[in-house]
């Protein structure tokens, strides 16, 4: 729906996440933008359990002074045993800050049913940003088959396309935390999709100087700490990779990132590839005479290949050291 005469249009965005020391990152981000507004907050496993998760999302959104709903969403992956992320992200999620109990409440609705609902009374005015594992975005598609079609745009940080995995050899965590949520995602025909993968976040390194230059009382360089003493301890060099807020800002602003189109599956049976995303990267692709395939059965989706770091990074600065 078009915004009224000399009114900026403001893009509307329910959040998907597992917060996790980037996706509170993500929402210090999406809080910034003047023309974003944060519609909703929908919590899945994946960096912490969902009740964890939960509860950080209530404290973000205090701390944030955000006015929206936060509902818990599912607890474990739709195939496989439960599996987090502490010692990426701290027990708590938060680096070992996450703080006291949060004052309010997640709302009674689960997060596939708050977002098939919100999409639903609003059809073609909310966008999706999917920043854990998709297991709400799979549930959500039961629920109500024609979201593909109430959604504007998805944005979905998952994958490694062309570069090694960061779970596994092949597969990235998101998708690889809920494979068989992932692939229902690829496969439901968004209108808008767009997968950013670690073949873009791992190249958005921020240094050390990039964090040291944020104010010493800043609640992002507290919970950072933890996460730099991650990624340095094996990439041999300091810094975080600031996965969950570039995804964030790709749906806010799509010039940061170039993007190659094409059709998208998820393994599920590999014995060392489950969770990696494949893609049908030939120069021909004609219909396969030996049965399935990824070029006759998905519609096409976009993958961010390249992105302006430097625009990035400083974009992200601005937003974190806000009030």
């Amino acid at each position: 729906m078009a915004a009224p005469t000399g009114m900026i249009e403001r893009m509307r965005i329910i959040v998907d996440a597992d917060p996790g020391i980037d996706d509170a990152l993500a929402l210090y981000y999406l809080r910034a933008q003047p023309e974003t507004e944060i519609v909703a907050i929908g919590t899945v496993h994946g960096n912490v359990p969902v009740e964890q998760a939960t509860a950080n999302a209530l404290r973000l959104v205090e701390r944030l002074n955000l006015d929206v709903p936060v509902a818990m969403g599912a607890a474990k992956p739709l195939a496989q045993p439960l599996m987090t992320a502490e010692s990426v992200h701290g027990e708590d999620g938060l680096g070992g800050h996450a703080g006291g109990e949060p004052t309010t409440s997640p709302t009674g609705e689960s997060a596939a049913e708050q977002l098939a609902n919100l999409a639903r009374e609003s059809p073609g005015e909310l966008s999706l940003l999917a920043i854990g594992p998709l297991t709400n975005v799979a549930l959500a598609l039961q629920i109500e088959p024609r979201l593909p079609a109430l959604l504007d745009k998805v944005v979905v940080m998952g994958g490694a396309l062309n570069v090694p995995g960061n779970i596994t050899s092949h597969a990235e965590a998101n998708f690889w935390h809920d494979p068989e949520a992932a692939d229902l995602v690829l496969a439901a025909g968004f209108d808008d999709l767009t997968i950013v993968g670690l073949d873009v976040t791992m190249e958005g390194h921020a240094s050390q100087e990039w964090l040291d230059a944020l104010p010493d009382d800043c609640f992002p360089r507290r919970i950072l700490g933890f996460y730099a003493d991650f990624y340095g301890s094996f990439l041999g060099k300091k810094g975080f990779v600031p996965h969950d807020p570039l995804a964030a800002a790709i749906l806010c602003d799509p010039g940061l990132a170039t993007c190659h189109e094409d059709r998208f599956a998820i393994e599920l049976t590999g014995r060392y590839t489950r969770g990696k995303i494949v893609a049908d990267q030939r120069f021909l692709a004609p219909e396969s005479p030996f049965g399935r395939d990824i070029a006759t059965e998905r519609t096409k989706a976009k993958y961010a290949v390249t992105a302006d770091n430097a625009r990035f990074l400083d974009q992200l600065r601005h937003a974190v050291t806000q009030p």
